[in-house]
């Protein structure tokens, strides 16, 4: 079973879904069905489109729930001439907890690299944001055996110059490129085998300082709530990141049920 002290996090990524209306509606049904659960049992952060953070953010105000507002990406300056970026401070602004980096849109679709994945998760840890730093290997990739020296790579870089300390507000998402969208779905085995080897990895980055054994690391890859229960049944897996099944409120929250 997970490790006691990881308390689990259900994050819901909506990526560019979801029009003011629904995303408000959506936001509401989440609170409603989540209470006395979302911040107590587990940790919930859902993840809207840059548009309407503020009026999702306002939603779960009103409703007194603790459900996080998550930004899916934020820029790394501070202010400036940056002509459509958003930054961390102004996320913050608008009533947002966390930012996602490094999701496998931004690194394969849009052609973000580490380097740019490691300023962005600093500018959020500057502003005072918790992140999730996402990590997977594509289908080639896995397929030759390089799953582990993948995410090595990307974990050793994404958290570059990252403290013991910095690392509470930080959680890894393991995010299997192949099984993100497609029905497909790792193993419970294999995304336990995954995360394990992160888990190795976080211990040979910070020496012994406890942090491999409190962070958590989420698998988000086509979890859903049939499968869900399985997944996070796993001793090194704390969580999900979650795509299509968080568009619905009763799959979502029956997948925050499970990490319950």
């Amino acid at each position: 079973m997970p490790d006691p002290q990881r308390k689990p996090h259900i994050g819901g990524n909506w990526k560019m879904n979801l029009h003011a209306g629904e995303a408000a509606a959506l936001a509401e049904a989440l609170a409603d069905r989540l209470a006395g659960t979302a911040g107590d049992a587990v940790d919930v952060t859902i993840f809207p489109a840059f548009p309407y953070l503020a009026a999702v953010a306002s939603v779960l105000c009103n409703k007194g729930s603790k459900i996080v507002v998550g930004a899916q990406d934020g820029y790394f300056e501070a202010n400036g001439a940056f002509t459509g970026e958003v930054s961390m401070s102004m996320l913050k602004d608008v009533g947002v907890g966390c930012v996602l980096v490094g999701h496998s849109e931004r690194r394969h679709v849009l052609g973000e690299n580490n380097e740019l994945i490691n300023a962005k998760l600093h500018a959020a840890l500057d502003a005072g944001l918790d992140v999730i730093l996402a990590v997977g290997e594509k289908i080639e990739q896995r397929e030759a055996g390089k799953t582990d020296f993948v995410n090595y790579g990307q974990i050793c870089a994404g958290l570059a110059g990252v403290t013991a300390e910095q690392m509470q507000r930080v959680t890894i998402a393991y995010e299997p490129v192949w099984a993100i969208g497609t029905g497909k779905t790792a193993s419970p085995q294999d995304a336990q085998d995954a995360h394990a080897a992160i888990r190795g990895c976080l211990s040979g980055i910070f020496h012994g300082q406890g942090v491999n054994d409190t962070t958590r690391i989420q698998y988000g890859g086509s979890m859903k709530p049939g499968n869900a229960a399985e997944l996070l049944a796993q001793p090194d897996i704390d969580g999900g990141l979650i795509g299509g099944a968080s568009l619905k409120a009763d799959d979502f929250a029956g997948i925050v049920d499970a990490a319950k």
